[in-house]
């Protein structure tokens, strides 16, 4: 009998595709840089946006006058120049005026012609990198909606600023309606801020109680008009809050903003990390 020897076939395994790597997340970033300008000053530091506050002392340069768009573009170049920090850093700006798209659609405290300037390529092309230009006012009040006094409120927040003029911000549950100029409202037949703005305070030489007056005709137009849940008061006479806010009889709590004159610096460096997302 003849035997035969014959060969096992073994199985073969087929390979498990190939699972396609999970995309990672960008880490959330830790650091901003923030430009705050004035009709005087030129402010920026790096800003904590964790926490809120500088990363790093704050420098400021003069306002150049006139202030042209080409004269305070290469300032705000020379204020971040001496921060270290990685090239990817997003940039904010503030600047006084209705921004709308990166372009200036007003100006206050500076040259007119600033009027119909695209901010933001202007300061993009003259840093070499990507910038968030905002409204002054819509930074500060970002900042303390944020981190500051309006931090968890929710509902309709309204952030003033008592100076010159009357600054507003105003969000909705932390969402940001920008550029609502409410200084500008007609109360009584005049501008808003020119009867109730604290340099009329001191122009006028009036007393806290005299120009609380002013300021609760202003505040009881407002919360008429929008129903706010809380109203938060800044400005640098927001320093002396305790000689006014108490004479106003309002239904809305209004209280002291917390940033004071760091809020536009800081607002600006979260408001362009979030515009990088």
């Amino acid at each position: 009998m003849t035997e035969t020897t014959g060969t096992t076939e073994q199985p073969t395994s087929t390979p498990s595709p190939q699972r396609a790597p999970r995309a990672r997340r960008a880490a959330p970033r830790t650091t901003g840089l923030g430009v705050d300008i004035g009709g005087s000053g030129i402010k920026g530091a790096p800003v904590d946006l964790a926490g809120g506050r500088f990363a790093a002392d704050r420098v400021r340069l003069e306002t150049p006058q006139p202030a042209t768009p080409a004269a305070v573009a290469p300032v705000v170049a020379e204020v971040l120049a001496g921060f270290d920090v990685p090239a990817d850093t997003p940039v904010g700006i503030t600047f006084p005026a209705v921004i709308q798209h990166g372009i200036a659609r007003s100006a206050a405290n500076v040259d007119p012609s600033w009027i119909g300037t695209d901010a933001g390529t202007l300061f993009s092309e003259t840093l070499g990198r990507a910038v968030h230009v905002v409204n002054d006012a819509d930074a500060a009040g970002y900042a303390e909606v944020r981190f500051g006094a309006g931090k968890g409120v929710h509902g309709v927040v309204l952030v003033t600023t008592l100076g010159t003029g009357i600054g507003s911000a105003l969000f909705v549950d932390g969402h940001l309606v920008p550029n609502t100029e409410l200084g500008h409202l007609e109360i009584d037949g005049h501008d808003a801020e020119k009867k109730a703005a604290d340099s009329a305070r001191e122009r006028h030489d009036l007393s806290w109680s005299q120009w609380a007056k002013r300021l609760q005709r202003y505040y009881s137009h407002v919360e008429d008009l929008l129903w706010p849940d809380l109203i938060v008061v800044g400005g640098g006479v927001s320093k002396k809050h305790e000689k006014f806010l108490p004479l106003l009889d309002l239904r809305t709590p209004i209280v002291p903003a917390q940033l004071r004159n760091d809020a536009g610096i800081i607002g600006a460096a979260a408001l362009a990390a979030n515009a990088a997302r």
